[in-house]
């Protein structure tokens, strides 16, 4: 489904990337682990073509989109939903608004159409009867939601979902990890999810990649994680 090969990437003669090769297969949850700047952020952008690399390829269903000019791009990431780490709502819209908003740029749905979707995935997402409220009057776990929910409100194929449980307490970071399992697999989504959060990771995860320095060390299930004698392996779940 998605397939990283030779991936190189430097800022400033800084390598953040080196020769990552990673497959991410159709309908699983790969979860990228790494310590805070090695790269995880870099690479899911790449993913998406909002990076392109100095060296390598990111073959979509076997169509390379390094080499697919900007309008290209955009049509391929209608089939692309992206959760950024902070959710980046915009503040001067509603939930509805919010989550409406691709449904509007890319779709000829009606105002009923529009308003039936939006109240179906807020159902899905376990927030309904929210839709008035602002991004300002919402808790950061709800923020988190809203922003899945208007990922994937054009049924996406793909999921990216950058740090997910970043500034959430150990109780909303399971609840959010748990909700983009459950949406996964309700969607057949094929999701690859950027995280430092270790157990919530082992817990949804058909398999892991573990980034160091810029490069994958380890890919593996999570038993073969838990088993693994990677002495940095080892560490960095311990």
């Amino acid at each position: 489904m998605i397939q990283a090969q030779h991936l190189y990437k430097s800022f400033n003669d800084q390598q953040v990337l080196e020769d990552i090769n990673l497959q991410v297969k159709k309908g699983e949850i790969l979860v990228i682990l790494g310590e805070s700047g090695t790269g995880k952020s870099v690479l899911l952008k790449h993913l998406i073509g909002l990076l392109r690399p100095d060296r390598g390829s990111v073959l979509i269903e076997a169509r390379d989109i390094t080499k697919m000019s900007e309008r290209e791009l955009l049509n391929l990431r209608k089939d692309i939903g992206y959760l950024f780490q902070e959710g980046a709502l915009y503040d001067f819209m509603n939930v509805f608004e919010n989550i409406a908003f691709p449904l509007r740029e890319h779709t000829a749905f009606d105002g009923r159409a529009i308003r039936e979707k939006v109240r179906n995935i807020l159902k899905l997402i376990g927030l309904e009867g929210i839709e008035q409220k602002y991004p300002a009057e919402l808790s950061g776990g709800m923020k988190k939601r809203v922003a899945l929910a208007r990922a994937i409100i054009l049924d996406s194929k793909i999921l990216l979902c950058d740090e997910p449980t970043s500034g959430l307490d150990p109780l909303r970071s399971r609840d959010i990890s748990d909700l983009i399992r459950d949406v996964a697999r309700k969607l057949h989504c094929t999701t690859v999810v950027t995280s430092h959060d270790i157990q919530n990771s082992l817990r949804i995860a058909d398999r892991l990649a573990l980034l160091r320095n810029g490069r994958i060390t380890a890919v593996g299930t999570p038993l073969e994680f838990k088993a693994s004698s990677n002495m940095f392996v080892k560490e960095f779940i311990s």
